[in-house]
C-alpha cells in the first residue's frame, strides 16, 4: 500500500515538472517572438520615412514602395498569426533589400544625409531582428523537442501543444551570389 502511494506520488510530481517544462518552454517562445515583434515594428515605424526620401528620387521603384507600406499596414493591424508575420518578414526583407539596391541607382540619395542616417537605422533594427530570430529558433527549436520526446510528448499532446514555425530565410537568398553579376552592375 505504502509502495503504490509512493510510486502514485512519484508520477504525479513528474507529471507536474513535465507540465512545468512545457509551460516555461511554451512562454520562452512567446517572450522571443514578443522580442522579434517589437523589432519589427520598430522597423515598419521606420519605414515611411525611408519611403518619402526615396520616392523624391525613384519614382519607377514605386510599386515596391507600395508594396512595403501596404504590409506594414497589415502588421500593423495587429491580426496576423505568428506564421503570418514570419511570412511577412520574409518578404519585407526582400522588398528592403531591392529598395537598398535600387539606391544605389541614385547618387544624390546615396549622399543625402537623412538617408544615410535611416540606412543606418535600418541596418540596426535588421541587425536586431537577425539576433531575435536566433534567440527566437532557439527556443522553438526547445520547444519543439520537448514535444516530440517521450515522456514530454504524452503531457504536450494531453494540452494540445503545436509546433511553432521557425524564421527561416526565403528558397530565394538561399541560392549562391553571383559575385561576377554584381561586379557588372
Amino acid at each position: 500500500m505504502i509502495v503504490a502511494i509512493v510510486i502514485a506520488g512519484v508520477i504525479v510530481l513528474l507529471l507536474i515538472l513535465l507540465y512545468n517544462n512545457l509551460v516555461g518552454k511554451k512562454n520562452q517562445v512567446a517572450t522571443a517572438f514578443s522580442s522579434i515583434d517589437v523589432l519589427l515594428k520598430k522597423r515598419f515605424d521606420l519605414i515611411p520615412n525611408l519611403s518619402k526620401m526615396v520616392k523624391r528620387y525613384m519614382q519607377h521603384e514605386v510599386d515596391v514602395l507600395t508594396r512595403v507600406t501596404e504590409m506594414r499596414a497589415k502588421v500593423m493591424s495587429g491580426q496576423m498569426s505568428e506564421a503570418d508575420t514570419v511570412a511577412m518578414d520574409r518578404e519585407v526583407s526582400s522588398a528592403i533589400g531591392k529598395i537598398m539596391v535600387a539606391a544605389e541607382n541614385y547618387p544624390d540619395l546615396k549622399a543625402s544625409e537623412n538617408f544615410i542616417n535611416l540606412q543606418a537605422s535600418l541596418n540596426e533594427v535588421e541587425e536586431q531582428i537577425s539576433a531575435a530570430r536566433r534567440a527566437y529558433n532557439a527556443s522553438v527549436k526547445d520547444y519543439n523537442n520537448a514535444l516530440e520526446m517521450f515522456p514530454s510528448n504524452i503531457v504536450a499532446s494531453l494540452m494540445r501543444y503545436q509546433q511553432k514555425v521557425f524564421f527561416e530565410i526565403d528558397t530565394q537568398e538561399r541560392k549562391n551570389v553571383d559575385v561576377g553579376q554584381l561586379l557588372d552592375v
